[in-house]
Order: structure tokens, then sequence, then C-alpha cells
């Protein structure tokens, strides 16, 4: 197992196994430790004790959509930056978030793990990525 380093990236949505499978992928791409929630409102109430760089959050989830979550914790951790994961055809203009700064992108399933470690990179350069020697094929995210 590698060692984790920095602030750590946050993974929010309702479905276990979809986190799971994210938090692996991405894993083995960052040394940045990995943090998962299933439940919003308890990333809510953790993320006050957690040194942040990132979050990526599901948009439909019980308790909060992804929007309302990105609302209530850049009062608890401003200027984090947020991506959005969605399968449910939903646009969101830049309009709909202006609003949301923090709310740095919206991508939609499936998307390759590539997409999402370029996403995290691309709207919070901090991030370490991992050296790898083997290119790895691009596993899509259902």
């Amino acid at each position: 197992m590698k060692p984790t380093t920095g602030k750590a990236i946050v993974i929010v949505d309702d479905e276990k196994s979809y986190v799971d499978l994210l938090s692996e992928l991405i894993k083995e791409h960052f040394v940045n430790p990995i943090i998962t929630f299933t439940r919003p409102l308890e990333a809510l109430e953790a993320l006050p004790r957690i040194d942040v760089g990132i979050v990526v959050t599901d948009y439909y989830m019980p308790q909060l959509t992804g929007l309302e979550l990105i609302v209530r914790a850049r009062a608890l951790k401003p200027g984090i930056p947020f991506l959005i994961i969605t399968g449910h055809g939903m646009h969101l203009s830049e309009e709909d978030f202006s609003h949301l700064p923090e709310l740095r992108a919206v991508l939609h399933k499936p998307l390759g793990w590539r997409q999402l470690a370029d996403a995290i990179v691309t709207h919070w350069p901090s991030a370490s990525r991992a050296i790898t020697t083997e290119a790895k094929a691009d596993v899509f995210l259902p």
C-alpha cells in the first residue's frame, strides 16, 4: 500500500458500491488520502475535522442534493473546489451555478477514471498524482 500525503480528496455518493469503486480507482492515481461518505449530512458534520483539498459529490442523493451540499459546506470550508457527478442527464448551465463559485465542473456518467482524475487536477492543481510506470486502461464508471 502506498503512503498517503497532503490534503484529502473527499467523495460523497449515496451508493456505497459507487463510492468504493471511485475510491479504489482514484487511490491508485493520487497519493492524497481518499475519504468517502454515503450520507451528505455525515460528510458535512465531518468536514471541519478534515484537511480537504477537493470534494467530488453526486448530484441526486437523499438528505441533500450535491448543490445543497456545496451551499452548506462552503460555510465550513470556504474556497474548497467541488465537482458534481451525475447520471441523470441533467444540464446545469453556468447561470445555474454562477452563485456557487466553489462548483468547478459537472461530470456526466458514464465517465472514465482518467476524466475524473484530470478534472481533479484541473480544478485542484495541488493534487498529488502518484507516479505509475504502467498505463492502465480507462475504466468507465457507471
